[in-house]
């Protein structure tokens, strides 16, 4: 191929230059990867989780490392919407990358109360939601485990803006295409699968737990089976674009979930372990192309035969 394949996708409407974003929580508020990575060489930014007012997470120990991955319970340590705005947003609209923010709330109302927050915002394109965390007036069971729930969320994000809206879902649930199908029917532009799979890990000296909160989030390589597996449904199951997450290290685990039908990926745990994986994945998605004569990323996304 004498010019570079088109790496260009798109998600629920905003095109991407390629299609390697970065998961939040993983990669701070972006600057704090400035030295190691060229951050307008990425196709997306999306920044570490925002609440109404900033949160201080849990107490420690809160990330404890398993084998192929970790567990973390940070608890959504974040600065708070209105400090992002004023502290770490004019840093990222200075870059080429769209930036999308992931919101987080404790009720519906929050949710609803963040949307419409940023839909005041110039230089955000698209809001990330995360429905994975405890819905206070349901006793704490998560909002992203019942299609109910998670659509009512949706519904009350959607009615606030006219932003890109991307659902994040969580795994932990038995049928993860039920609640695809119900966010999609509320409003989603684009989902983003999976979150972390609830773990726990033991002191066996001190038998105790591990970790301050006794549960967290499982992510890293050993989940990758388990988020390939549920994008590939998920992208049966609906019409909007799927941004694959869970495990992706290198080109070669990016390919398989563009290939299983997923428009994007996000690279999370791989972000502590080597600064570069974004970059670095993105360069082996170009030269796989390169090497299988593949004149476009879309031509491959969804190619997977079965």
């Amino acid at each position: 191929m004498d010019t570079p394949p088109d790496l260009t996708t798109d998600i629920g409407g905003i095109r991407l230059r390629n299609p390697v974003m970065t998961a939040s929580g993983t990669f701070g508020y972006a600057r704090e990867f400035e030295t190691y990575v060229n951050l307008n060489r990425l196709g997306g930014i999306i920044v570490k989780g925002l609440s109404l007012a900033p949160s201080k997470g849990n107490r420690p120990p809160r990330i404890v490392e398993t084998a192929c991955g970790m567990l973390n319970a940070i608890g959504l340590e974040n600065v708070g919407i209105e400090a992002f705005i004023t502290e770490k947003l004019p840093f990222l609209v200075r870059l080429s990358p769209p930036v999308f923010i992931n919101i987080y709330g404790r009720s519906i109302e929050e949710y609803a109360a963040l949307a419409a927050r940023i839909e005041e915002v110039e230089g955000v394109l698209g809001i990330e939601v995360n429905i994975s965390c405890p819905n206070v007036k349901a006793g704490g069971v998560a909002f992203g485990v019942d299609p109910e729930v998670a659509g009512q969320v949706v519904n009350a994000v959607r009615d606030n803006t006219s932003k890109t809206l991307i659902v994040k879902l969580s795994p932990n649930v038995t049928d993860i295409t039920a609640i695809a199908r119900r966010v999609v029917a509320e409003g989603a532009d684009a989902l983003s699968l999976i979150n972390t799979i609830t773990g726990m890990a033991v002191d066996v000296v001190k038998r105790r737990p591990v970790l301050a909160n006794i549960t967290g989030g499982l992510s890293g390589p050993a989940i990758k089976p388990v988020a390939l597996r549920m994008v590939w449904q998920v992208c049966q199951a609906v019409n909007v674009p799927v941004i694959g997450i869970g495990g992706i290290t290198t080109a070669h685990d990016a390919l398989e979930f563009l290939i299983a039908g997923a428009a994007a990926v996000q690279v999370g745990t791989a972000n502590f372990v080597n600064p570069r994986a974004t970059t670095d994945i993105l360069d082996g998605i170009a030269d796989y192309l390169v090497e299988n004569k593949i004149k476009r990323l879309t031509d491959l996304i969804g190619s997977l035969e079965v």
